[in-house]
């Protein structure tokens, strides 16, 4: 999801790369998880995180979509996000004891909060975002270790090729007034990427990077 504001506006400034130092902690509030409560639509799941979540949970994206995820437009692409339930509006994943019960394969979003990725003439960068995180109680902690991605290399380049593939896509749809298109294209991209099942026994980022060289070849 794209913010159209200037980089000041939402973090310190600084750009951090994967070996840097950023001020950073978790519980500051308490342990009320207030980063899993009333984040609205915005917590947007890419292709590893649906996958993550299946695997994991040894269930599929069309059962995910029943209780735990939903579809919302985004830069007019359709995409999953985490649904929020109730009046606290809490992360539909979140225990009765307040807890994540899937913190060890938790969405890339909740992994890096509270960074960000900025991205810029083909690759990107961490940010700091400011405002977001109800934490006072921060320390030194280095980002590679904050965010804690496994295969971390392979995982920026799926997401600098995901980014950069939806930008390609957004601009797509605003250069055509044909719904039909525009239906058709969100459908191919979501049974793509989300609804046809990955198989366990094979590595996802090879799985990724067919199902990309194929739907790009799709007009």
């Amino acid at each position: 999801m794209k913010r159209n504001c200037s980089l000041d506006e939402i973090s310190d400034g600084k750009l951090y790369e994967i070996n840097d130092l950023v001020e950073v902690s978790c519980n500051g509030c308490g342990g009320k998880a207030s980063c899993c409560h009333g984040m609205g639509n915005s917590i947007i799941l890419d292709p590893y995180d649906c996958y993550c979540l299946s695997i994991n949970l040894n269930t599929t994206f069309e059962k995910l979509l029943v209780d735990k995820v939903q579809l919302n437009v985004v830069d007019g692409i359709i995409l999953p996000n985490l649904r929020m339930n109730g009046s606290a509006e809490c992360c539909a994943f979140l225990s009765e004891q307040g807890r994540c019960s899937i913190h060890k394969f938790r969405p890339g979003i909740c992994r890096i909060f509270p960074l960000g990725r900025y991205y810029e003439d083909g690759d990107f960068n961490y940010i700091l975002q400011v405002n977001e995180c109800h934490n006072n109680s921060r320390t030194q902690r280095k980002v590679g270790k904050w965010i804690d991605t496994p295969d971390f290399e392979r995982n920026k380049k799926f997401l600098i090729d995901w980014h950069y593939f939806l930008n390609e896509v957004e601009q797509e749809i605003r250069g055509t007034e044909d719904e039909n298109y525009i239906k058709n294209r969100n459908l191919l991209i979501l049974n793509t990427f989300y609804v046809k099942e990955y198989n366990r026994e094979i590595d996802f980022y090879k799985q990724f990077n067919q199902r990309l060289e194929e739907i790009k070849k799709v007009k």
